[in-house]
């Protein structure tokens, strides 16, 4: 069952450093993210999301071929390349994989101006050693899935982590 972490930063910039080691770190098998989102919140006030996958493009993407596949088998590829596209990224748009785009948000608005987040839905995880290499980005536990018992021994590996 996947686990949803999410941990802030004292800054703006951290977190898109923290999702580069983590995309290390994922390419290396230590850890397996489904989905992941980083959120800034400016001094300004506003925040900037991005997330690992745009639904609206892959669904574009995919529309695209099946309209494309569909078109050749009616003698009108373009039209149907066209017609796929849309439909695909108007699905795509209507979509929510992965983590709650609402619960993204609302969280975001409590997040303290001036810093950042990630929202990482992790299937699987070398702990130790994922943890050993966040230690260097002084993230903070802020909201987890896990269990109480879970949640506390995560903290305690972060503090130990980031004290050495």
């Amino acid at each position: 069952m996947a686990e949803l972490i999410v941990l802030g930063f004292k800054d703006e910039v951290t977190a898109d450093k923290a999702i580069e080691e983590l995309q290390r770190s994922q390419t290396e098998g230590l850890i397996t993210m489904s989905d992941w989102a980083r959120v800034i919140r400016r001094s300004d006030g506003k925040t900037d999301i991005k997330q690992a996958v745009g639904m609206k493009s892959t669904g574009a993407a995919g529309g695209a071929l099946w309209g494309m596949l569909f078109g050749l088998l009616f003698l009108i590829p373009i039209a149907g390349l066209v017609v796929g596209a849309a439909t695909g990224a108007l699905m795509g748009a209507l979509s929510d994989y992965g983590i709650d785009d609402k619960f993204i948000k609302g969280l975001s608005a409590q997040i303290t101006p001036g810093t950042s987040a990630l929202f990482l839905q992790v299937e699987r995880a070398t702990g130790d050693k994922v943890v050993e290499r966040m230690a260097q980005y002084e993230p903070s536990l802020l909201r987890t899935s896990m269990t109480e018992e879970q949640e506390a021994k995560l903290r305690a590996a972060m503090e130990s982590a980031s004290a050495a």
